[in-house]
């Protein structure tokens, strides 16, 4: 047979023209696989290139590496020492006693940190990164819930947790959108969702403005001279590179590898990690965030301590300006050069030190509530804000140690306290106040001079630790909205309750309007052309700006979408810290619940205390332009704004060939966020009368108890 049409027999047989079909798939993917990274990259803006961090040093010659291990040690035993003498008053006495603990044999054979016996095993004697850790953890196995164990590839494990990328495309979250829909959740188009956060100049998933920024400062201390500051999110997140992970937020691409090997391992695992060396770097490439990455801190490594977690959740929980921090905390070490900026104002306001949480006083770490399953920490089953959990289906909450009936001591009263349990979460009473400089209503439009720091900052128009005014208590079970709004209903009285009509939608405390009303009335000083009135009546009432015809949309849509989520499962009152803000949106998208929030360029606004210059540096971002391209629009944003209870994205780009903003207002978000709160424990609850009593501080007609029951409540018999 002829040799040619033997071999075109073949390629038109079946099986033939399946083997070409599959070399013609596989060389086009191949294609594809080769050209997409760099596609994207230059589609988005991003800069990869090799990272080097000067902390890393030269390695370190065996005399070096002994006397610097000796040291560790040593130090720790001192810390040791003091510490358990910390009661002798007299420092001479105390002094002797220290002395003559570091003689004894216990003392002698504490060896705090194994690593320094792995390292000079090992050979290592430089820190170079994740490239250090991978030697020896290449994989690492984890245990599940139900106890399974698996072994997965650790880097893997990193680069796909939410403390790295910080959004997800998967299923689990407990928010719903105004449409109704859980969010990515079964019948949905899979979108990547990390945040929407009214507290931060940057607030939402595109995080790429305020990544790495140096800003021009020029505090009062200085005397008129100017100093660089480290601004950006990428203080916490802990990619290293030039840009947060954008590569994971876009479809068919990871992280590339010069972008892990950014990874700061050692933020969360060394014991003596310098958040002096967290600072921005001005380079050639770009700018990127610095890290500790000396050996004398990575032989400190092991599991992550609550300082480890606080070096980033401080900003979060207690706020940047938090008083008698231990040494080592963030704001505290701020940097030896290019100092970061310190945040005035509380965002939750919810401490975790020892002084302020009964666990953290009881020494517990974070992780013996938030149980990682390698680098997957659980956040819990419930949640509000809308914020990616590695771990949805792990409950954290108070009765995985303290059971349903954790009222023992009491003999004549825990039956009656333990009843409560059904109706009452733990932080209803437990929580008795959050820190003073909580943050109820943050103004972003009309920025103010700070001197100490030196640049220009966000008003923060209100602010209170106190119940009532700094957190509410309203119905919950499990659920929140796309904009972080709790969900749940009265048990006793459906379809009465209604947080975001009441609740959320206004303030009508006397005593908070008057002193928004006295903050306004500060601000009108520096801005002459502001209306104290309206500006009253929309930080209160911000419902007010809608149309008639846009707040019966708003009604008709809580009671079709939302009021069926607000009557799944069981609903019991907890607290929540309430939080709105005023900021810039774009009224080309806009719906009954708001419109989409526009981000500020941070050293623009710091800087020169214009918002709206700001606002239209941050459009100018790539990422922010490709936003409102037709590609974005069908990947996500369209799905988003279906979310947002808006409809479909109109990707008309909010700035003018003039440069001007187009189509853009002012406006507080159209309902308050509530935030969980679930730290600041304090050991005693609260006493009966604090709430079952004619001045009592929960709202029992806002939580809608019919009007009977109201009056037995703040006049039940067990209290006479």
């Amino acid at each position: 047979m002829d040799v040619q049409k033997m071999q075109g027999s073949v390629w038109q047989s079946r099986w033939g023209k399946r083997v070409l079909w599959m070399l013609l798939l596989g060389s086009v993917a191949f294609g594809l696989r080769a050209c997409y990274p760099g596609w994207l990259a230059d589609y988005i803006g991003v800069v990869n290139a090799p990272l080097t961090y000067d902390s890393s040093g030269e390695p370190l010659s065996e005399r070096e590496f002994a006397r610097l291990a000796d040291q560790l040690t040593q130090n720790y035993r001192q810390e040791r020492a003091m510490q358990q003498t910390a009661e002798e008053s007299n420092p001479f006495a105390r002094r002797l006693k220290v002395n003559m603990l570091m003689q004894t044999r216990s003392f002698q054979k504490a060896a705090p940190y194994p690593h320094i016996d792995y390292f000079r095993n090992a050979g290592i004697r430089r820190y170079e990164g994740p490239k250090t850790c991978l030697t020896c953890h290449a994989t690492i196995k984890t245990t599940d819930a139900q106890g399974k164990i698996r072994q997965v590839d650790t880097l893997e494990d990193v680069v796909h947790s939410v403390h790295y990328k910080f959004q997800s495309t998967a299923e689990g979250f407990t928010t719903y959108g105004f449409d109704g829909r859980q969010v990515n959740g079964k019948g949905t188009q899979p979108i990547p969702m990390g945040k929407i956060d009214r507290a931060c100049g940057v607030p939402g998933s595109f995080t790429w403005t305020g990544w790495a920024d140096l800003v021009k400062s020029k505090p009062a201390r200085a005397n008129g001279a100017t100093e660089l500051r480290s601004e950006g999110c990428g203080q916490c997140h802990i990619g290293g590179g030039y840009h947060p992970s954008s590569e994971q937020m876009l479809p068919g691409h990871d992280a590339p590898a010069t972008a892990k090997a950014g990874i700061d391992c050692l933020i969360c695992h060394a014991a003596r990690y310098d958040m002096n060396a967290r600072t921005v770097m001005e380079e050639s490439r770009g700018r990127r965030w610095n890290q500790d990455r000396s050996l004398q801190t990575a032989l400190t490594v092991g599991q992550p301590t609550a300082q480890n977690c606080l070096f980033c959740h401080q900003h979060n929980m207690g706020g940047d300006q938090e008083k008698n921090l231990p040494p080592g905390s963030a704001p505290d070490n701020l940097g030896h050069q290019n100092r970061r900026l310190l945040h005035p104002g509380s965002k939750r306001g919810n401490s975790f030190q020892k002084e302020s949480d009964v666990h953290a006083a009881a020494g517990m770490i974070c992780t013996d509530c938030h149980r990682p399953e390698g680098h997957k920490i659980p956040r819990g089953d419930k949640g509000v804000d809308l914020v990616a959990n590695d771990l949805p289906h792990v409950k954290v909450e108070c009765e995985g140690c303290h059971t349903a009936a954790p009222h023992v001591k009491d003999t004549q009263d825990r039956a009656l306290l333990n009843g409560h349990v059904d109706r009452l979460s733990c932080e209803a009473c437990h929580i008795k106040a959050l820190q003073e400089d909580n943050v109820v209503l943050r103004d972003w439009i009309h920025p103010v001079w700070n001197e100490e720091e030196g640049i220009y900052v966000f008003k923060d128009v209100y602010q209170s630790g106190k119940a009532g005014k700094g957190f509410k208590f309203l119905w919950f079970n499990g659920n929140g909205t796309f904009l972080a709004n709790a969900l749940g209903d009265n048990p006793v009285a459906k379809g009465v309750y209604n947080p975001l009509m009441n609740q959320l939608a206004r303030i009508d405390d006397p005593e908070v309007i008057a002193q928004i009303r006295s903050a306004a009335q500060l601000l009108q000083k520096s801005y002459p052309d502001l209306d104290v009135e309206r500006y009253v009546r929309e930080a209160t009432d911000p419902l007010s700006v809608l149309s008639p015809e846009m707040l019966a949309k708003r009604k008709q849509m809580i009671e079709a979408n939302i009021r069926p989520i607000m009557e799944q499962g069981k609903s019991r009152i907890y607290p929540f810290k309430i939080f709105n803000a005023l900021m810039y949106e774009d009224m080309s998208n806009q719906g009954p619940f708001g419109a989409m929030i526009l981000p500020f360029d941070y050293p623009t606004y710091y800087e020169t205390g214009k918002p709206e210059l700001s606002v239209r540096k941050a459009l100018d971002h790539p990422v922010i332009k490709r936003m409102y391209e037709p590609p974005f629009k069908a990947y996500m944003m369209d799905e988003f704004m279906r979310y947002f209870g808006v409809g479909v994205w109109r990707g008309i780009h909010p700035v003018a060939e003039d440069g001007s903003l187009k189509n853009v207002e002012a406006h507080w978000m159209r309902q308050m966020g509530s935030l969980m709160i679930n730290h600041g424990i304090r050991k005693e609850g609260r006493g009966c009368k604090e709430c079952h009593s004619t001045r009592g501080m929960i709202d029992f007609e806002g939580l809608g108890y019919p009007p009977e029951r109201v009056a037995e409540l703040r006049s039940l018999p067990e209290m006479k």
